[in-house]
């Protein structure tokens, strides 16, 4: 039976660089048809990526795709390996002249690189906000119903992609192909498209193939590393994981394991933890390819750190994409200090209402103000602090955040330096301040019919992309 092996090689924008490293040594290692994909985008990636583009032209792509791609790009084109990669966020031809360069750079100048464009949608959901598209508006989609964005000035709206260009890319013969905004399981749907030659509506090999990367899509995450928990959930060598690959048969098999020699662990545990990530409906998981329905399947450990998942069924796709559009029109501010020694609960609780009290007495326009004590329910409170407020006794060492929205820049820098004059006018023991002001972004999501999103793509040698 023909097998093919997919390697995932990041889970989101940062990861590790030396990760990919163990997972295409193990792919050219096994020989055979493979393919490697690497998933850097988050709901607001993108939007940071386009502020990142307004100050120069050719960033706003993955910041770290030099360092991911130039250990692979030579064995990759070797072995006849694909990458894959959602790398170009904002501004994927300068990602796809960044990867050109690098190429030159290896000896590499007839390497097909595969650029795939179509996600943005921002100029089309400009104008139905603006309500200049003969009255035509965008459906808001679930939760996001109630966001009010008056105020709020459109920073961008992405498309969320599905395979079909990627393939074209593949069939063109693409050896890299840089994507900005596309569904993250469409990453691993578009080699096992391309490879096995499934139909359009072939639901149930399709629905392997979305799960195939909805398991895998996060890295780590399937070979342990959210699954840790010390005494209770063990895994070894997290400073070393190897991240994920899967076992795809022409028929729909699906196994999923990891590079030989590297920590981490692949096990039922670990999978069904994964597999129900983000999986708001087991019965009905919308991708732009198809609808995954995963409540009769089975995951079997057939092997230590070899898990087969079977029985997953297909459902036809949706005939509308989810487009994130992301707004700007305030900015965040964010203050910290450290307090210490004895009786630091009740200095940390004065600090953080003094901070209050100071935003009011200055006049600032604040929108939205909450004070947070690291250490003491900060990750599970609410913004009235009644976990910490209602405390009896804490730490010896707490640390206080003040977080501010504000309208304008300089409101937001003035509440911040408040955090910082708490080093002399609080009370003793205060120290390591640090501030922070960036723009605030929101998201709101919506739904766009299919045939208002024409991605298509274009295929170059590396020399053929560079002026």
């Amino acid at each position: 039976m023909s097998v093919f092996r997919l390697g995932n090689g990041a889970g989101f924008s940062g990861d590790r660089v030396d990760a990919p490293i163990p997972v295409l040594r193990d792919l050219i290692a096994h020989g055979g048809p493979a393919a490697m994909f690497f998933e850097t985008l988050a709901e607001r990636t993108i939007a940071l990526a386009q502020l990142e583009r307004r100050r120069d032209p050719e960033a706003g792509y993955e910041p770290m795709l030099e360092r991911l791609l130039r250990p692979l790009l030579r064995d990759a084109h070797a072995a006849r390996i694909p990458l894959l990669g959602n790398w170009g966020a904002a501004n994927p031809p300068a990602a796809a002249r960044a990867v050109a360069r690098l190429a030159l750079e290896l000896g590499l100048p007839g390497l097909r690189i595969g650029l795939v464009a179509g996600d943005d949608v921002t100029a089309f959901v400009a104008g139905s906000l603006a309500g200049s598209l003969d009255g035509e508006t965008l459906a808001v989609h679930e939760a996001d119903r109630g966001l009010d964005m008056a105020g709020w000035s459109l920073v961008a709206a992405n498309a969320y992609l599905g395979a079909e260009a990627m393939v074209d890319a593949l069939a063109l013969g693409a050896e890299v192909v840089v994507a900005g905004r596309v569904a993250d399981p469409s990453l691993a749907v578009a080699p096992l498209v391309h490879h096995f030659g499934w139909g359009p509506e072939d639901w149930d090999r399709l629905a392997v193939a979305a799960c195939c990367g909805h398991l895998l899509e996060c890295g780590s995450q399937l070979t342990g590393g959210v699954h840790w928990d010390p005494g209770y959930k063990d895994v070894p060598g997290l400073a070393e994981l190897g991240y994920p690959i899967a076992e795809v048969g022409a028929d729909g098999a699906l196994l999923v394991t990891k590079p030989a020699g590297t920590g981490g662990v692949v096990n039922a545990r670990v999978v069904k933890e994964q597999l129900l990530y983000e999986l708001h409906d087991p019965a009905a998981y919308v991708t732009p390819d198809v609808v995954l329905d995963i409540t009769g399947c089975t995951v079997v450990e057939v092997a230590p750190d070899r898990v087969a998942i079977r029985g997953l069924r297909g459902h036809p796709r949706p005939t509308s994409l989810k487009v994130t559009a992301c707004f700007e029109g305030a900015w965040l501010a964010e203050g910290e200090v450290s307090l210490a020694g004895p009786n630091a609960l009740a200095r940390a609780r004065g600090t953080a209402e003094v901070l209050l009290e100071r935003l009011r007495l200055r006049g600032l326009a604040v929108t939205r103000a909450r004070t947070d004590l690291i250490g003491l329910g900060a990750v599970h409170d609410s913004d009235g602090g009644a976990l910490w407020r209602g405390a009896a006794a804490g730490p010896d060492e707490l640390r206080v955040r003040l977080a501010v929205e504000t309208r304008s820049r300089d409101d937001a820098e003035q509440a911040a330096r408040e955090v910082l004059a708490m080093l002399c006018a609080g009370a003793a023991g205060t120290g390591g301040a640090r501030l922070r002001v960036t723009p605030r972004i929101l998201t709101r999501s919506h739904l766009l019919p299919r045939e208002r999103v024409p991605a298509h793509a274009t295929v170059r040698t590396a020399r053929e992309w560079l002026p």
